[in-house]
């Protein structure tokens, strides 16, 4: 193995702990983890990690100052790198061709052009973020603008990391895939980087593909997830109206081994950085390339997804008597799954925006994301409190909105919560996670997602 020196361009979800592994995991080889924002490496180099994620604290502290380092971006550093990773944020387009839909490429390709000032010809150059098919081809024209052959080998080396277990993806991955060109360049660079990932990964489990089929893959996979949470979210309507148990549908139809328990769990919605994203995008290229009736597959399950929210929302009106102005309503999470502080498309934004437009006061706890919940929710008109404390954002409430599954709501004093509430108390279980009739034999109203609702009145 050729490489010595790895420099990861972003300090990000991705960036940062993916780097975390490989220096640790890796302890002969130097990563080098960049970024413009020096705030966000001074945090890296602190206590007070940017990114919460279990298991990651351990494995820096273990790292950093041996062979895992955060610095600026500097020319210098670039220039003395093996291997680069491209790990930059590809949002979604908020202008132009391709608004709404389309991954906006500027940072990628900012990246590119500076590792083309700076970066000594023969880097390998990885891209980790999620990307649209071929946009590895159109780096490497970048890159190699000037030459016939490849300077500058292009990878795609998508991330399958699911935040709150994003550690132990990495330490213990179900398949590591990398594409490259088909050139004895590219086949050469990528066993060069496999040899990385094989310092603690199973050979069988490094899939060498080409370079399209794996950025392909990574829309592909979200995409899939997505899907089933959507179609599972469906089906609960469904079963509001019939009078069947979302719980037992999934249960029952999550046995067929062909199909599986997992993501099969009804609620307010899919939320985080990647499947709203990704399906756009998937959906966006299939229409681009004149498949519109798969472009509207993969954005009905958007749709799906936005209508579970909207119609959780009206639930909460419906059954709060048609309306919530002047009461207090308590959010139990923010982050848009447990075990992660990000927030980013979360469905409670949507929740308390819509709240909030109906005139509600709102009180957000959340274990992780208080800060970030009030940084998605800044500049709204209306009342909004951020308590860690629980017990302090349900006194004086007229109804309890779950909208992430975080396990230590589960363990909490509902009689004590109960007692500090106004009457009727509601409950608007988003995640089906707590035990609906053991609060409804304490008083609450419960409603749940896909379930019928269980009423005092």
């Amino acid at each position: 193995m050729n490489v010595r020196n790895i420099v990861c361009i972003g300090a990000g979800y991705v960036g940062g702990p993916t780097m975390a592994v490989i220096a640790d995991r890796c302890p002969d080889v130097r990563v080098t983890v960049v970024d413009v924002n020096e705030a966000k490496i001074a945090a890296w180099n602190s206590e007070a990690l940017p990114v919460f994620e279990p298991g990651l604290p351990e494995v820096v502290q273990r790292a950093r100052g041996r062979n895992l380092f955060f610095a600026p971006l500097t020319p210098q550093v670039l220039a003395e790198a093996d291997m680069i990773f491209v790990c930059v944020n590809t949002p979604t387009k908020a202008y132009g061709e391709g608004a709404g839909m389309a991954a906006d490429l500027q940072y990628w390709e900012k990246s590119a052009r500076t590792i083309l000032a700076h970066a000594r010809p023969g880097t390998i150059v990885v891209e980790k973020s999620t990307v649209p098919v071929r946009t590895a081809e159109a780096i490497s024209r970048i890159l190699n603008q000037s030459n016939r052959d490849e300077v500058f080998p292009v990878l795609s080396n998508p991330e399958f990391l699911a935040e709150g277990t994003a550690v132990q993806d990495l330490v213990a991955p179900e398949r590591v895939l990398i594409g490259s060109s088909n050139s004895s360049v590219g086949e050469a660079a990528a066993r060069e980087l496999g040899a990385i990932y094989e310092y603690w990964v199973a050979p069988e489990h490094v899939l060498y593909t080409s370079v399209w089929s794996s950025e392909l893959a990574k829309l592909t996979a979200n995409a899939m997830l997505a899907q089933r949470v959507s179609s599972i979210n469906a089906m609960s309507a469904l079963c509001e109206k019939s009078g069947a148990d979302v719980t037992e549908l999934s249960r029952a139809v999550g046995m067929d081994g062909r199909i599986g328990q997992r993501f099969l769990e009804a609620g307010v919605g899919f939320g985080g950085s990647c499947f709203r994203k990704d399906i756009l995008n998937l959906s966006y290229i299939a229409g681009q390339l004149g498949l519109q009736q798969v472009a509207d597959y993969w954005r009905s399950v958007v749709d799906i997804n936005d209508y579970q929210i909207d119609r959780f929302c009206k639930g909460i009106l419906e059954n709060m008597f048609n309306t919530v102005a002047g009461k207090r309503l308590a959010v139990f999470g923010f982050a848009f799954k447990p075990g992660t502080d990000d927030v980013r498309d979360a469905p409670a934004i949507r929740v308390c925006t819509r709240l909030l437009d109906e005139h509600a006061e709102l009180a957000v706890t959340d274990p992780q994301a208080l800060d970030n919940a009030r940084a998605a929710l800044d500049g709204l008109p209306g009342t909004v409190h951020y308590l860690a404390d629980p017990y302090a954002a349900v006194a004086g409430a007229h109804a309890l909105v779950v909208c992430t599954q975080w396990p230590q709501f589960r363990e909490l004093d509902y009689e004590r919560i109960f007692a500090s509430m106004e009457k009727p108390a509601f409950v608007f279980d988003g995640r089906n996670c707590l035990d609906h009739e053991r609060l409804y034999d304490i008083g609450f109203n419960v409603v749940p997602i896909g379930k019928a609702p269980m009423r005092h009145y």
